[in-house]
C-alpha cells in the first residue's frame, strides 16, 4: 500500500554512528544539462527506508529524493511507519510499503525466511509497477533482493542497477559463516552469475570491488560504476578538548576510539588483545561504544579480564555524535582478513571529517586502506596481528596529530554528498537512454 504522513510511526530505531541530513528536505545542487531528460520512471526497492534511521535507509532516501528532482520515482520500502514531513508531497518519491517482518541478526534461519518472503513480495510489486523503459534500482540488503529486482526488470523490459554495499556470498565466507566450496556457496555464486548477466549496472562504493565482481560469469567491467559514500558531518578540524564530556574521567592523554556496528565481518578480539598488550601504558585508554555481535563479545571479554584501560559508553544520541567522534585521538576500524572487495566501512568518512587519523585492520588493497595510505591519514595493519595493532597505536600516540588532521579534513571534503548524488543521477540517465551502459563506451 502507498504510505503517507498519516501512517503510524512504528519500529523506529535509534542512530549512533551516522548523522544523516534530512533527505528530500536537504539542499542538493542538481546538475541539469541542456538536453531533455529521458522519459521513464525509477523504481527503488529497499528493505531499509525512512522512518528507519539506519545508514542504508538514509543513503537510499538521499538517492531517491535526488532522482525525484528530475524523474518520477516510486520506492518499494520494507519499513513501516510515517515518513518524515520533508519526504512527502509534490516532487518527492511515492513510497509503497511492502509487508515485511524483521528478525534479529542472531536468528539466522528466521531472518532468512523473512528476507525471502520480502524479496518475493517485492518481486510481485515490481511486476506491477515496472514498465518497459523504466529503471529498477536496489541495494544488497537483504542479499536475496537483487535477484528479485534483476528478474522482474528482465521480465518487464526495464533496466536494472544494483548498489553493492556487500558482496554475497563472499562476505559470508569471509566471516566464516560459509565454506568456500560448500553447496550453498556454489549455488549462490551460480545465482550471482545469472543476476550479474541480467543487471545493466553495478554501482560500487569501493575500487576494490572490481576484482571480485569480475570473477563472476556474466559480469563485465563496463557495467561497473564507482561512486563512494560521503561524509555526513561538515569537514572541519575539531581540536582535542579536555572539556569534551566523553573524555572526562580519563587521566590518559591519548584516547583510542571504536564505534558503530561490529558485525560478522569485524574482529573485536584483536582490539581487546591490543588493549591487553597496552594495559600498563597509562597514557593510552580505549573508549568503546557501539552495537552488534562484536560489541557483545567485547563486553564479555572485558567482564572476564576487567582491564583498567578499557571503558564502554552507551550508544550516543545524534545530537552528541560530533562531540563523541572528536573525543578520541585515534579511531580503529577492525576487519577480519579477506575484507577487500566485499565491504566498505560507512563510518570511515565521518572520522576523517572530524579530523582524526584512522587505524585500519585490513588488507592494503581494500578501499578504506587505499584511501588511508594514498592520503597519509593513518595506519593499516594486518588482520589478526594484535601486536601490529598495539605497535601502531603506540606510534599514533607520538605522531603529529595536526598534520594528519589537516589531511583528513581535506580528504573528507572530496567525499561530498552532492557529487555522489549527481553521479547516481548520471548513471540512471544513462540507463534510461540505453539498455546497456556498454553501448555508450
Amino acid at each position: 500500500m502507498d504510505r503517507g504522513a498519516g501512517a503510524g510511526d512504528r519500529a523506529r530505531r535509534s542512530r549512533h554512528h551516522q548523522d544523516h541530513p534530512e533527505g528530500c528536505g536537504a539542499r542538493i545542487r542538481v546538475d541539469r544539462g541542456l538536453t531533455m531528460q529521458p522519459r521513464g520512471k525509477i523504481v527503488v526497492a529497499s528493505q531499509h527506508y525512512p522512518p528507519d534511521t539506519s545508514t542504508t535507509a538514509a543513503i537510499m532516501a538521499e538517492i531517491a529524493c535526488r532522482l525525484a528532482a528530475e524523474h518520477e520515482v516510486v520506492v518499494l520500502s520494507g519499513w513501516p511507519g510515517a515518513l518524515p514531513a520533508l519526504q512527502t508531497g509534490p516532487g518527492k518519491p511515492r513510497v509503497v510499503a511492502i509487508k515485511n517482518r524483521m528478525a534479529g541478526k542472531a536468528a539466522l534461519v528466521r531472518r532468512g525466511v523473512s528476507e525471502l518472503l520480502f524479496a518475493a513480495r517485492t518481486f510481485v510489486a515490481l511486476m506491477r509497477e515496472l514498465k518497459a523503459g523504466d529503471v529498477a534500482l536496489t541495494v544488497t540488503a537483504p542479499f536475496m533482493l537483487p535477484y528479485a529486482v534483476a528478474a522482474a526488470a528482465r521480465f518487464k523490459g526495464a533496466r536494472s542497477a544494483l548498489i553493492m554495499h556487500d558482496l554475497f556470498p563472499d562476505v559470508l565466507v569471509m566471516a566464516g559463516l560459509l565454506k568456500p566450496g560448500s553447496l550453498v556457496t556454489r549455488t549462490m555464486r551460480a545465482a550471482n552469475g545469472l543476476m550479474f548477466r541480467a543487471l545493466n549496472a553495478v554501482i560500487t562504493i569501493g575500487r576494490d570491488a572490481e576484482r571480485p565482481l569480475l570473477s563472476y560469469a556474466g559480469m563485465t567491467r563496463n557495467k561497473i560504476r564507482f561512486i563512494p559514500n560521503w561524509a555526513t558531518l561538515v569537514p572541519a578540524p575539531r581540536p582535542v578538548n579536555s572539556d569534551n564530556p566523553f573524555r572526562k574521567g580519563f587521566s590518559a592523554r591519548f584516547i583510542v576510539g571504536l564505534s558503530g556496528n561490529l558485525g560478522f565481518t569485524h574482529d573485536p578480539e584483536i582490539v581487546f588483545q591490543a588493549a591487553r598488550i597496552l594495559k600498563d601504558e597509562a597514557d593510552i585508554h580505549f573508549l568503546l561504544s557501539g552495537w552488534g555481535i562484536g560489541f557483545e563479545r567485547l563486553k564479555q571479554l572485558q567482564a572476564e579480564a576487567n582491564l583498567s584501560n578499557v571503558s564502554f559508553v552507551a550508544r550516543v544520541a545524534d545530537t552528541e555524535l560530533e562531540a563523541f567522534l572528536a573525543a578520541a585521538n585515534l579511531w580503529i576500524i577492525p576487519y577480519r582478513k579477506d575484507v577487500a572487495g566485499v565491504s566498505v566501512p560507512s563510518r570511515f568518512y565521518n572520522l576523517l571529517a572530524v579530523g582524526r587519523p584512522v587505524l585500519l585492520v585490513s588488507e592494503p588493497e581494500a578501499e578504506a586502506a587505499l584511501t588511508v595510505v594514498e592520503n597519509g591519514l593513518g595506519w593499516v595493519v594486518t588482520p589478526g596481528r594484535a601486536d601490529q595493532l598495539a605497535a601502531a597505536i603506540r606510534t599514533a600516540s607520538r605522531s603529529d596529530d595536526d598534520a594528519i588532521a589537516a589531511r583528513a579534513v581535506k580528504t573528507a571534503a572530496r567525499f561530498d554528498r552532492t557529487i555522489a548524488m549527481n553521479a547516481y543521477a548520471g548513471v540512471i540517465d544513462e540507463l534510461l537512454r540505453t539498455p546497456h551502459l556498454s553501448e555508450q563506451r
